[in-house]
């Protein structure tokens, strides 16, 4: 029995990884066709997600069938139940992509803004903690997914700095809101999966060590 078991969870680990790739590659094109004005390599994240959605259904019905058919305990039922939530946020993470994916499409077509957005700055953090989030997923590497946690606070500092520069070019040409709202609403995507990239190394912590450490401080992480 337990050689199935062992047999079924590394089935799944490997269905996981393979979803993870395709994530990080869509999240990646996502960006650079935000950050590029590339509007044929939006379509390109747009036409992936139903692929992705397909691969998370997969991945879900395997975890019940483990848990129906082994009933595991201790480690093996916490690694169910990460992958279960891994899973989760990172079909979560396709469509956030899909939605910087329909600004880019937007922000292509028309002239950029004029104002200074630090676009590529945020967008390497994310890149940065998507990329450490699944490495730390794979190598069971809660040091690692514990710094994806601290990362986070970046990312959050550059989406509110966004929003003052754009709150503040609305205010001063009402004509530029339609513009703007796009901007800003690409960034509040990029600052969503860096929290389901810090969801997932929270996971990795809990899969690994048993330990939960959602809604800890900074200094309550180290």
């Amino acid at each position: 029995m337990q050689r199935h078991l062992e047999r079924d969870l590394d089935q799944v680990k490997k269905q996981l990884l393979e979803v993870g790739a395709m994530v990080e590659e869509v999240v990646n094109t996502a960006i650079t066709a935000l950050t590029e004005r590339k509007s044929d390599l939006a379509d390109e994240v747009i036409d992936n997600d139903d692929e992705i959605d397909i691969r998370e259904l997969a991945i879900e019905e395997e975890c019940l069938k483990i848990l129906a058919l082994h009933q595991p305990v201790a480690s093996d039922l916490r690694f169910v139940v990460g992958v279960m939530k891994v899973n989760n946020d990172l079909e979560r993470m396709g469509d956030q992509a899909v939605n910087i994916a329909e600004h880019a499409q937007y922000i292509a077509e028309h002239p950029p803004l004029g104002v200074p957005l630090d676009y590529h700055r945020m967008a390497d953090v994310v890149r940065k903690m998507v990329r450490s989030s699944l490495d730390a997923q794979v190598n069971q590497n809660t040091e690692l997914a514990r710094q994806v946690c601290l990362m986070d606070d970046e990312v959050d500092e550059l989406h509110s700095g966004m929003f003052e520069i754009l709150e503040a070019r609305m205010k001063q040409d009402p004509d530029e809101v339609e513009r703007a709202v796009h901007y800003l609403s690409a960034s509040g995507n990029l600052e969503r999966i860096a929290d389901l990239a810090t969801n997932i190394a929270e996971d990795v912590v809990f899969m690994v060590e048993g330990e939960v450490i959602r809604h800890r401080s900074t200094d309550q992480l180290l």
